[in-house]
């Protein structure tokens, strides 16, 4: 059936864009105050039906305009169409006054010339014109924007008539005027959202705004959220058209949008676009600190400290007074410049100029402090200022003066966080454990712990954690693990670190039918084992001499998965070498390019200490000049372990020129160094070997300068 009227030659250019919609559209949350509410299935008309007819005759003249299948017969092009689907809503409203509306509506309608009762149509042809006419009515007789908003979407909804972009934009503009800025957000940015593939969309919707007679400051408003929007879509080339369009109508966007959209723009490094849009905003005398401030913080991170503070200083040039917020971006770059002092400095200057710091302000500068390690200076800022800690703070300051052994200002942190009325929590108090176990006091670590329980702050696995690796590396295993049993018994479940801690600290003592006790336990209680669990498991057999049974273990790894690190490597490589299978050791070196991994100087030093110990010292220095090609640099140990080596077969020479690279790589030859040529002028029969090595050492040292070593 023919459409009542056709609007296509109405419209110019793009009014007759046809918007599409490519699902159910998030706007149809806004349309569907036309049925706010109900249950609604398109299917189920009977029930729609009754939730929005004031009486048959106006749904069932709808039901007839919309055709079988809901296929409107007086369409035009549509800026906010949809496709068929399931629109669920709840119902949230009195069905009476739901009636009421549509009641209102009906009748402002009616004096109109629309005429609810016919059989096909209304009495007035629905095009463009008539529907603009209608939205406008309604708004001005009600006084409500819902209204317009319900008929709109009654009539894209239940008669399945599509808008023209004209139509939307009147919507829009009746929003901002009804005060229902929220709903306009979400029309825009369904449009936005729906068509980001159109070119030149931005310029569309401009003609079709600037067409619809409004007042100065609601069409400033409506471009304004359009161009947040744009923002928001990172579209920021459109955006900045709208702005630009704007200024030719002598209008301009907020300072919140601007601001927006400056960021925005630096965050993709348009800084010349921005500084147009500053210049044009300062025309306009809009220009103040918080749309500098985006771009002083962007030359800090860019250009480093020099341009940002440049720019903070030209501020007061142009009249434009820095706030806390341009200083807070300044002493956050002096913080992490570690220029602390300047920081503090600059506090005071603020002070000085009129600026009072925030909390944010000198919760920077205490952080400053913090991150290097200063807990005393933070400590004495936030007590000058009068700064009232958060727990934050108190953690950060707990956990500092733990690092530093310094349990006694600990606790009293501790305590004056309880008194200034603020609770502690698991990880304060798991710190404070922490710090205790650190420093060796046991007692007070379990004293924490018991007060903690008093306070009613239950311990975390991570607090449990602390106590059973305490423990575990004072030997203490029978401590760890009744920790262990009554962190399960409180219903705690145990991760994957407890149960290598545990099975570190049994494999250390030898104990290895504790470490696959507790391999056991791990899958029933539905723990994986990880790279670190197989390395434990490695190093365990192979302190006991089992090689090749950790050898057995490595291939699981690789059978299940893993990707064995260098620290599998090296203690492989390291027990092959101890039992002098250098073939073995040397196949597992080869093997450690396959899973991208290099040897470091552990791992050199495990294949070094076997051919020195073999005395197979053609070998060891191929592999150490290998190393050193390679960039790995020996310490003091691996060079003690050649030159050991070389003593070991009586050859003084090579292990001298090793003292002397050593003292060339400002690494001081030690004892273990000089009880190495002892051993190796013992091997050459020298009468005296003691002192000879000791004259040899002292002369290889005064070549450097060096005149005396003891």
């Amino acid at each position: 059936m023919k459409a009542l009227c056709s609007v296509a030659n109405e419209v110019s250019n793009g009014l007759n864009w046809v918007v599409k919609r490519i699902r159910a559209p998030r706007f149809l949350s806004v349309v569907n105050l036309a049925f706010s509410s109900s249950v609604y299935e398109e299917e189920e008309d009977s029930g729609v039906g009754e939730y929005l007819s004031l009486n048959n005759s106006f749904l069932d003249s709808g039901s007839r305009a919309t055709g079988q299948h809901g296929q409107s017969h007086n369409s035009f092009p549509s800026a906010c169409s949809h496709r068929q689907s399931n629109y669920r809503v709840l119902l949230s409203r009195d069905l009476r006054a739901v009636d009421n509306e549509m009641s209102t509506i009906k009748y402002i309608l009616t004096k109109q010339g629309w005429n609810f009762g016919l059989l096909n149509g209304f009495g007035v042809e629905l095009n463009e014109a008539n529907v603009i006419k209608a939205l406008n009515v309604i708004f001005d007789e009600s006084g409500s924007a819902a209204h317009s908003l319900r008929f709109f979407g009654w009539l894209h909804h239940k008669i399945g008539l599509e808008s023209t972009i004209k139509v939307f934009c009147t919507m829009i503009f009746i929003l901002v005027y009804g005060n229902m800025n929220h709903r306009v957000v979400d029309l825009l940015d369904d449009f936005i959202q729906d068509h980001p593939e159109e070119d030149g969309q931005e310029h569309l919707i401009l003609r079709a705004l600037e067409e619809i007679p409004a007042g100065h400051k609601v069409r400033a408003i409506v471009y304004s959220m359009l161009v947040k929007c744009y923002v928001d879509r990172d579209m920021t080339t459109a955006a900045v058209t709208v702005v630009w369009q704007m200024e030719r109508l002598g209008i301009f966007p907020s300072k919140g949008v601007c601001n927006l959209l400056i960021r925005s723009l630096l965050g993709s490094n348009q800084e010349d676009l921005v500084w147009d849009l500053l210049d044009l905003l300062w025309s306009q005398g809009m220009v103040d600190a918080s749309l500098i401030n985006p771009l002083v913080s962007f030359y800090f991170s860019k250009d480093g400290l020099h341009c940002g503070w440049k720019l903070l200083m030209d501020m007061r040039k142009f009249g434009v007074k820095p706030d806390v917020v341009s200083y807070t971006i300044v002493i956050q770059s002096l913080c992490k410049a570690s220029r602390l002092k300047g920081a503090t400095s600059l506090v005071f200057k603020m002070i000085q100029a009129g600026v009072h710091p925030d909390l944010v302000l000198l919760g920077t500068l205490i952080n400053g402090y913090c991150m290097v390690d200063r807990p005393k200076e933070a400590l004495r800022i936030a007590h000058y200022f009068r700064v009232s800690p958060t727990i934050y703070m108190y953690h950060s300051f707990v956990s500092l003066f733990c690092k530093f052994g310094d349990m006694v200002q600990a606790s009293n942190i501790f305590l004056e966080m309880s008194e200034s009325g603020l609770n502690p929590d698991c990880v304060i108090y798991s710190t404070l454990i922490n710090g205790y176990c650190k420093v060796g006091d046991t007692k007070k670590a379990l004293q924490w712990l018991g007060r903690m329980w008093k306070c009613g702050v239950k311990p975390s696995v991570t607090t449990f954690t602390i106590l059973i690796q305490h423990y575990s590396q004072s030997g203490a295993m029978t401590m760890a693990e009744h920790v262990f049993c009554y962190m399960t018994d409180e219903g705690l479940v145990a991760d994957i670190v407890v149960y290598n801690i545990l099975m570190n600290g049994y494999g250390k003592r030898g104990a290895l039918h504790k470490v696959f006790q507790l391999l056991g336990m791990m899958r029933p209680a539905g723990v994986s084992p990880d790279t670190v669990t197989y390395n434990i498991l490695i190093h365990s057999l192979i302190s006991r001499g089992f090689v090749h049974k950790a050898k057995d273990i490595f291939d699981e790894l690789i059978h299940r998965g893993f990707s064995p690190d260098v620290i599998t490597f090296s203690d492989l490589i390291n027990g092959f070498s101890d039992r002098g299978e250098f073939q073995d050791a040397f196949d597992l070196w080869h093997t450690m390019s396959k899973y991208n991994t290099s040897p470091d100087v552990i791992t050199c030093s495990a294949l070094l200490s076997g051919y020195c110990r073999a005395c197979r010292m053609d070998e060891a220095s191929a592999m150490f000049d290998r190393m050193l090609n390679a960039g790995l640099i020996p310490d003091l140990i691996l060079y003690n372990t050649m030159i050991r080596g070389f003593c070991r077969i009586g050859n003084i020479t090579n292990a001298c020129g090793l003292i002397r690279m050593t003292i060339e790589k400002n690494l001081m030859p030690n004892e273990v160094t000089y009880r190495a040529l002892v051993l190796g002028y013992e091997k050459k029969m020298v009468d005296n070997a003691s002192g000879a090595a000791l004259s040899k050492l002292q002369r290889i040292l005064a070549e450097y300068g060096l005149l005396y070593w003891g």
